[in-house]
C-alpha cells in the first residue's frame, strides 16, 4: 500500500510518501511545500493545493493520513487550519481515504508513549523505515511519522 502522509501548515506543508509491501516500510519520497510568504493567504492556499495535486498525480497513493491540528493560541492558528482544510479538500476531490492523527496518537503509534520528544518520534521514523540518515527538514520527517501511524493504524 502506498500512503501519503502530511503535516499541515501555511508556510510548509510537510509530506512523506511510504510504500508498504512484502511486510516492509519504505520511504519513497519526503519534503515539503513551500508557500511564498508574499503572497496573500488566498494565494498561498492556491499553491499548496497545486503542488499536493501534483504529488498525488506523481505517487498515486491509496491512502492518506493527516496530523490533525490541536488549538493553541497563535497568531496564525487559522491559517493553519485553513490550509489544513486546502489540503483535506484536495486530497478528497482525487478520492483518497483520509486517516487524521493527533500529535499525541501519532507519539503513542511510533514510539509507546504519547508524551515522546521530536528525537524519539525521529528515531522510530529511521528505524521503521530502515533510514541512516534523519528525513530533512523536520515537517517531512513528521509526514513521514504521520504516514507510518496511518500504516499502523489502519
Amino acid at each position: 500500500m502506498r500512503i501519503l502522509g502530511i503535516d499541515p501548515g501555511l508556510a510548509r506543508v510537510g509530506y512523506g510518501v511510504i510504500d508498504t509491501s512484502d511486510g516492509q516500510q519504505t520511504m519513497l519520497d519526503c519534503g515539503i511545500i513551500r508557500t511564498d510568504p508574499g503572497h496573500s493567504e488566498g494565494t498561498r492556499m492556491v499553491e499548496i493545493a497545486r503542488d499536493l495535486r501534483q504529488l498525488i498525480r506523481a505517487w498515486r497513493p491509496e491512502l492518506a493520513s493527516v496530523e490533525k491540528f490541536f488549538f493553541y493560541r497563535s497568531s496564525n492558528t487559522i491559517a493553519v487550519v485553513q490550509a489544513r482544510g486546502v489540503v483535506i479538500m484536495t486530497l478528497s476531490r482525487f478520492g483518497l481515504p483520509i486517516v487524521e492523527f493527533p500529535p499525541m496518537q501519532i507519539k503513542q503509534a511510533l514510539t509507546g508513549h504519547g508524551h515522546a520528544d521530536k528525537d524519539e518520534v525521529l528515531e522510530a521514523v529511521m528505524r521503521e523505515l530502515n533510514l541512516e540518515s534523519p528525513p530533512r527538514p523536520d515537517d517531512a520527517a513528521d509526514a513521514l511519522a504521520v504516514a507510518l501511524t496511518g500504516w499502523f493504524q489502519r
